[in-house]
């Protein structure tokens, strides 16, 4: 069944059926959060902890320069499940689309080369090679959210979920071993690159192959990639340097994509500004406060792989005159049981967890585990209330995401660089975004039932 040639399609009926395609995306991402964490537990020991503070701040600027790639992901499945037509022509407005993609992916990447230095200098980062990584390898997950919203928009989770554990496994055996290699803080950030490009691939191949299959061969092919479906993938991703006339144009989901663009920006500022900051007030305590930031901000990406379940979902039952709650609290429940045992270790263990995980080194910032970990189960509630609005078309809370993360950047400056004070800070502002958050989905929901 592919849904974009029909949206009115019945939603997948039942609590059992919702977990069943959330539950692998949710897995796939406490899967490779796992493996984020093997690789935070491996290079806690690998290098210094300045060193590791300093590749922790470099992580955060990767996860802000990714940010427009979340939005990427909401203008091509709010564009796929508006689609009328046929198949073939998602399959080529998604390699078109795929192709300007990779120009501006060019064009950006000999930007940063030109002004990565002086960039890296403004944060205290001497070598400009770890920063110029980083930035690059954001740049290609922006790129990979491109055929990832494809399979989104095909509701093929099982398929995305093992793009993610993909990604996972290649990030963790390159940084591991480029670390273990003696390369140091940049070295480590070239293996986030590599990952991001093997992960790339492998999304163009599975994507392209998806849209271009026909009927019931679209699972078939997808998960057993034949030789000639591994040349069509390589055509096109080659393909992608192609001039090819555009198919299709949609001024609303353009308009969904800058809403999303700056919504996600704002999400991105929310969850990496404490590190940044804390970065280049105390570079002493940063180590020991990125070995709690780790831990804690593990929900959110396990809230972004769930979201990834939720976003097609409602762009398609919005569309067809229906709400998607039901999707929401499956989600919600996919998020429930991570979300509790972060904030058990937290209140129970800080710790004896920090020091059996990262080693005495890192206690010094236990104090902020337990607020930062309550603060990061707010933004994971409102990520998944973020896609939700972004997917039924609703770009209003943008105001408040935006206000919200001018306001974080105030409140954890003015904690000086103090771990714990830097963590209640930014509680506060997450509680209030939350609160926001689920009132403008009651909101949203009053009008549409005023509307109906």
């Amino acid at each position: 069944m592919v849904l974009a040639e029909r949206p009115e399609a019945p939603p997948r009926p039942g609590w059992r059926a919702g977990l069943w395609d959330a539950g692998p995306l949710a897995l796939a991402g406490i899967a490779a959060n796992g493996a984020s964490l093997l690789v935070t537990l491996v290079l806690a020991r690998l290098l210094a902890a300045r060193g590791y503070g300093a590749l922790n701040q470099l992580i955060g600027v990767f996860f802000v320069v990714a940010t427009p790639g979340s939005a990427v992901l909401v203008g091509v499945v709010r564009r796929v499940t508006r689609w009328s037509g046929s198949l073939d022509g998602v399959a080529r407005w998604g390699a078109e689309l795929h192709r300007r993609a990779t120009w501006a992916l060019a064009v950006f990447a000999a930007l940063v080369l030109i002004v990565g230095s002086p960039v890296a200098s403004l944060l205290g980062r001497p070598d400009a090679l770890g920063f110029d990584a980083v930035v690059l390898a954001g740049a290609v997950w922006v790129l990979l959210c491109v055929d990832r919203g494809l399979l989104q928009a095909h509701r093929e989770y099982r398929t995305l979920s093992k793009n993610l554990l993909l990604e996972g496994g290649a990030r963790t055996a390159f940084m591991i071993s480029f670390g273990a290699a003696g390369l140091g803080v940049s070295g480590v950030a070239a293996g986030v690159l590599l990952a991001e490009l093997c992960t790339a691939a492998h999304a163009r191949l599975v994507a392209d192959g998806a849209w271009r299959a026909e009927g019931g061969a679209v699972a078939a092919r997808t998960r057993r990639p034949s030789r000639a479906a591994l040349a069509a993938g390589l055509r096109s991703w080659l393909g992608a340097w192609r001039r090819a006339r555009p198919y299709g144009s949609d001024g609303a989901v353009r308009r969904d994509l800058a809403a999303a663009v700056v919504a996600l920006a704002a999400v991105a500022v929310l969850q990496n500004v404490d590190v940044i900051v804390i970065g280049r007030e105390a570079p002493r305590a940063a180590g020991a406060y990125a070995a709690v930031s780790v831990s804690s901000k593990a929900l959110v990406f396990v809230a972004v792989a769930v979201a990834g379940y939720l976003l097609p979902e409602a762009a398609i039952s919005w569309r067809a005159g229906r709400h998607a709650l039901r999707q929401l609290f499956v989600a919600l429940a996919a998020l429930a049981a991570p979300a509790l045992a972060l904030v058990v270790v937290a209140a129970a263990a800080a710790r004896p967890f920090l020091s059996a995980a990262f080693s005495g080194r890192y206690v010094s910032a236990a104090g902020a585990f337990l607020p930062l970990a309550l603060a990061m189960v707010c933004l994971s509630v409102t990520v998944v209330v973020t896609m939700y609005l972004l997917g039924v078309g609703e770009r209003l809370f943008v105001v408040a995401l935006v206000g919200a993360a001018a306001l974080a950047a105030v409140a954890v400056a003015h904690a000086n660089g103090a771990p714990r004070a830097t963590a209640l800070a930014d509680l506060c502002v997450q509680g209030l975004l939350v609160c926001a958050a689920v009132g403008e989905l009651a909101r949203v929901h009053r009008s549409r039932s005023r509307a109906g």
